[in-house]
């Protein structure tokens, strides 16, 4: 995936992942916190352009909760959600690095190479997510 230089909050990132996710393979999206954040959400989906697609890992971040929310849809329904995590790590103005790691059964997403939570893949076919879209209050350096 390209690196993007996404100065404006409303412009998501979008970036295509070739031939999909498989395990194994990991994301790395690198950035830093705007000064007053509400929150950003990074989506893992099947098509970046069809609001019924496939999301096979949606995180949605709020600042004003301090809380890390997860789910997927499936076939156009969204599951149940989950937010357990052991400590909320975004704080604003500061850089972080969230790597999601394709294992064989799960996702596992780390901050800052501390573990924040795993999720049960949903999508069984993870070759079909092949989007990695981001938007919201940060500031993107890099993403690989």
């Amino acid at each position: 995936m390209a690196d993007n230089d996404n100065s404006s909050s409303a412009k998501p990132f979008v970036g295509e992942i070739k031939s999909g996710l498989k395990p194994s393979m990991k994301i790395s999206v690198m950035g830093m916190v705007h000064s007053q954040p509400n929150s950003f959400i990074l989506s893992l989906t099947s098509n970046s352009l069809d609001p019924e697609t496939d999301v096979g890992l949606e995180v949605t971040v709020s600042f004003r909760d301090r809380s890390v929310v997860r789910n997927a849809k499936v076939s156009g329904k969204w599951g149940k959600e989950e937010k357990n995590i052991p400590y909320f790590p975004f704080t604003p103005m500061q850089h972080f690095k969230m790597e999601i790691l394709c294992e064989h059964q799960q996702f596992r997403v780390q901050v800052d190479g501390q573990q924040l939570f795993d999720f049960t893949y949903r999508v069984q076919q993870l070759q079909k997510l092949t989007a990695l879209k981001i938007i919201g209050d940060i500031r993107l350096t890099k993403v690989v």
